[in-house]
């Protein structure tokens, strides 16, 4: 809990930096928040995809640094590093040309278009974004969680502040809307950056991780390479799926939009507890990994799950008995729409509290298998729960059977469902039989 707890904090200020977009923009219209629901969507698709390599180095780095093996521990950091800015350059250009993807993916032009505006500013913060997450990634895996968590909360205010000034033009700052929550979010990701990069560079000093770092390691570029792929990869097919249900959505209208939207964000943020403890048994199964230790990695294994399953209980019940309450934080009291997305959020949020437990269980079982450096097998395992079994079982239900959003969102808990027990069975299974042989 020492590890997990700074992390979760971590993860969820983070996260808190969408929220609040999505708070003062619901405040400001329902187009805009709409549009910041694709645009955010599109982002985070792209940026998760792009964290396979810093999640990468943070097993990596927590098995080197427990078999006391400091220039391993210095070369897979630089060489995340190196993939990320390769990556996120790379990507730029999408945000770029994003509305008419969007446009193109069925998506209304109005909101498309907003959508456009947003990510031609908020795209940028793609490259900060990710170096910030394998400076984190190489923090966490050294124990030093607590600076994590000051970073990040620190750039929580920072967003908040620039989001009220530059969405509604107050303290005579001009009323710039969906632009000015794209600024906001710019101005946080470099912020974020220049904060971790000073920590490191002046605390971290022995491992000289910022020395030479335009110099090339083929060797750990290929070991980063070779594990960042396929977990950016399953990261691609596990927001993939929530990406292709936003799309759904859209095209339900502007109102199931908005309700999917704020649903998500209240759904992800208690998934957000989820990632931290999952970030905790990566570095505990990775340390084990560097002693030879088995019993100390299943014993890890069961407290980080036992403690996904009681957050997964709590986030249950919050959902059941106060939806109305939690959606109409994210709405003006004298929005004309009101009404209806309330009613349309609660349903959804009905079928949220349902895959609770499988959306924890699955990402803690990544985190497991990450932590053993296993994952080619959960990719393959995700591209099928995600895209053969879940994204067709929402569209199906949601589509052919006219159960609009319930539908598009029972597609959600099916995937999560054969996910979550596939890679649960991997790790308990096969994985640590073939650990404790290894060991042994």
């Amino acid at each position: 809990m020492r590890l997990g707890i700074p992390l979760i904090g971590g993860h969820v200020a983070q996260f808190s930096i969408g929220l609040t977009d999505t708070v003062m923009l619901g405040w400001y219209s329902v187009e805009a928040l709409a549009s910041v629901v694709l645009g955010g969507t599109f982002f985070f698709v792209i940026f998760l995809f792009g964290s396979g390599f810093a999640i990468a180095v943070m097993p990596l780095v927590a098995e080197a640094d427990a078999s006391g093996d400091e220039v391993t521990l210095r070369r897979v950091t630089r060489m995340g590093l190196w993939l990320s800015v390769l990556f996120g350059m790379a990507f730029l250009p999408l945000f770029i040309w994003s509305g008419g993807i969007l446009e193109a993916l069925g998506q209304d032009p109005e909101v498309a278009q907003l959508a456009q505006m947003y990510l031609r500013i908020a795209g940028l913060g793609l490259l900060p974004a990710l170096l910030v997450m394998v400076l984190k990634s190489y923090l966490a895996a050294l124990e030093r969680t607590r600076v994590v968590f000051w970073v990040t909360v620190a750039a929580v205010p920072a967003n908040a502040l620039v989001n009220y000034l530059l969405i509604f033009g107050n303290w005579g700052f001009p009323e710039l809307g969906v632009e000015g929550a794209a600024i906001a979010s710019l101005v946080t990701q470099a912020v974020s950056l220049a904060g971790v990069v000073v920590y490191c560079a002046l605390t971290m000093s022995q491992h000289d991780l910022f020395r030479r770092v335009w110099r090339p390691d083929w060797e750990a570029f290929g070991r980063v390479f070779r594990l960042g792929v396929p977990i950016g990869l399953t990261n691609l097919s596990e927001v993939g799926l929530f990406a292709a249900s936003s799309l759904m959505m859209g095209w339900l209208g502007t109102v199931q939009l908005a309700a999917h939207g704020i649903a998500l964000q209240l759904a992800s943020l208690a998934f957000m507890v989820h990632l931290g403890l999952s970030s905790a048994a990566t570095v505990r199964v990775g340390n084990a990994m560097g002693r030879k230790d088995a019993e100390h990695m299943a014993r890890g294994a069961r407290v980080a799950v036992g403690a996904s399953l009681i957050t997964s209980l709590v986030t249950v019940t919050l959902f059941l008995t106060i939806p109305e309450f939690l959606l109409s934080l994210f709405l003006d009291p004298n929005e004309p729409q009101r009404e209806a997305i309330l009613a349309a959020g609660v349903v959804l949020l009905y079928v949220a509290a349902l895959f609770q437990v499988m959306d924890g269980m699955q990402v803690m079982a990544l985190g497991l298998l990450r932590g053993v450096q296993d994952t080619r097998g959960p990719m393959i395992i995700a591209a099928i729960s995600y895209w053969v079994i879940g994204v067709p079982s929402g569209y199906a239900l949601g589509f052919a059977l006219s159960l609009g959003g319930v539908g598009v969102w029972s597609g959600l808990v099916i995937g999560l469902t054969f996910a979550s027990a596939l890679l649960m069975w991997r790790f308990w299974g096969p994985c640590l039989r073939r650990l404790r042989q290894r060991f042994a």
